[in-house]
């Protein structure tokens, strides 16, 4: 669940070395969604909750008026939709004959909420914001898909890391609102183990840190940011990758140190606690036979976060009816846990998915 590129620096720790300058500018358009007193999960409310999202492309109407076009691309913990602009994807699949042409698909990229510019701790609230979950945030996506944008069903969902676990509840949640499920690395299961320890102890390392003062703090914690963001650096790095960039010891040093202090600097440490956090509740293994919805799922061999012995896909696989998943090889051009961000990968197994779910 976390991870991601290039647009924010936290995220790029997470996906590897920084990404390349974007190529090309693609046309995009943002927008706000505001649902009224939104009910969290635990109870609490919010008057206002705000949903900021970013489009390429334009919506398309069957004959009967409904919108048949629409895909949504869900980020990772810390990111933004617009991570999904960086080249590695963008580059990839958004263009004439590639599998999401603008010319012909609908692309929605939400922040989700604690993310980007959707509402988020750092707002004002701090540590009284409610304390929102995965569940949480796949309503309100619902919410600006069927009330905000008009859609009654979804092209395809597709997510990265935090993103791919929201495809699972999505899955489970709204088993009839898309055509098409991609989950990138991830696995569907309770988040425990050492994937809940390490995301522990970067809460920990922030709350630990007597300058972050119950969420209070005047300006970031910083030893309490170090901690966290060098404990995401370890999460989401590619050893055979690193390897071939970083072959001497100096290099790897002065690398991994330059990143984490870059990443920092666009850290809220509240806005963090609670992206981490909000993973606590997932665990969509009870249910799976429910998510019918087709669905390609990939995973990657070098991703630290979601191990290639772990026996879960092929056991989740054989419960849901229309389910495929693929491990992508461990290479020295792989990328971790990142490597859900980098389309050369994977988009052959995307448009074999658009092709299969073709009406």
């Amino acid at each position: 669940m976390l991870l991601a590129l290039a647009l924010l620096a936290a995220q790029a720790t997470l996906a590897g070395p920084a990404a390349p300058v974007a190529a090309k500018t693609w046309p995009t358009h943002e927008a706000d969604f505001t649902i009224r007193d939104f009910r969290f999960k635990t109870g609490e409310t919010l008057p206002s909750l705000r949903i900021h999202y970013t489009i390429l492309g334009q919506p398309h109407r069957d004959a009967s008026g409904m919108i048949d076009n629409a895909v949504m691309v869900l980020h990772g913990t810390g990111g933004t939709g617009k991570q999904f602009l960086s080249p590695q994807f963008a580059d990839e699949l958004y263009g004439p004959g590639q599998p999401l042409d603008i010319a012909r698909y609908w692309i929605i990229l939400p922040d989700n909420i604690g993310h980007g510019a959707s509402s988020k701790p750092s707002d004002g609230l701090r540590m009284r914001f409610p304390r929102y979950d995965y569940a949480d945030m796949v309503e309100a996506q619902y919410r600006l898909l069927k009330d905000g944008l008009g859609i009654r069903t979804m092209r395809l969902i597709m997510g990265t890391s935090m993103g791919c676990m929201h495809g699972f509840v999505w899955g489970e949640a709204h088993p009839d609102f898309a055509r098409a499920l991609m989950p990138l690395a991830c696995q569907p299961i309770e988040l425990a183990g050492l994937n809940r320890m390490w995301r522990q102890l970067l809460i920990d390392g922030i709350k630990n840190d007597p300058a972050w003062a119950g969420g209070e703090y005047k300006s970031e914690p910083q030893q309490g940011l170090r901690t966290a963001e060098s404990m995401l650096f370890i999460a989401g790095a590619a050893p055979l990758n690193y390897q071939k960039l970083y072959p001497e010891r100096e290099r790897a040093a002065a690398f991994a140190s330059s990143k984490v202090t870059q990443a920092m600097a666009s850290l809220d440490a509240n806005d963090l606690i609670y992206q981490v956090d909000a993973s606590r509740t997932y665990d969509p293994w009870p249910k799976l036979e429910t998510i019918t919805t087709p669905m390609t799922w990939i995973n990657s061999a070098d991703d630290f976060i979601n191990p290639r012995n772990f026996d879960y896909a092929q056991k989740a696989v054989k419960r849901m009816p229309n389910a495929r998943f693929r491990l992508v090889p461990e290479t020295a051009d792989t990328h971790g846990h990142g490597t859900h961000t980098w389309a050369v990968n994977w988009k052959a197994d995307l448009a074999d998915l658009l092709a299969r779910t073709e009406r």
